[in-house]
């Protein structure tokens, strides 16, 4: 699984022209998920988005992670994450999970956040062309992966 971070002070989805979910300062999440990633991959992920301590504290140092910053936290599933851009200009994606495996998956994993994290927590629309609009405050952006590859 891996993960996009960044912490914002808005973001939003819409589908369709539609506004799905927004959210104010926190994070917004973009995820991927792999073929073969499952709950020991979800509770990494969920685990290091509530932990990761982004957010300044009184002296202006990122010392506060989401729940301290009093944020709240967008999920949007993202299968272009698992890109591999390697060889020539067209990405494969080969490691990307199958439709409906990774529906699940992503659906496990947003029930994890939830669990870990008192705060809203809201989604985007499971493989549905989604405009997601956010303002990056920083900027601050994380890259996670699972497998621990960055």
């Amino acid at each position: 699984m891996r993960a996009v971070i960044q912490r914002v002070s808005g973001a939003g989805v819409h589908v369709d022209g539609v506004e799905v979910s927004r959210i104010g300062s926190g994070l917004c999440c973009l995820v991927g998920v792999e073929a073969d990633d499952g709950a020991d991959d979800c509770l990494y992920i969920a685990r290091k988005i509530v932990g990761l301590r982004i957010f300044d504290d009184e002296s202006g140092v990122m010392n506060r992670d989401v729940v301290e910053a009093g944020g709240d936290i967008l999920l949007v599933s993202q299968f272009t994450l698992l890109g591999d851009a390697r060889k020539g200009r067209r990405p494969s994606y080969s490691r990307s999970g199958d439709v409906e495996a990774a529906r699940a998956v992503f659906e496990g994993f947003v029930g994890m956040v939830k669990g870990l994290f008192p705060g809203r927590v809201a989604t985007g629309v499971f493989q549905a062309l989604m405009d997601v609009a956010m303002v990056n405050h920083g900027p601050v952006t994380i890259l996670l992966d699972s497998r621990k590859l960055f």
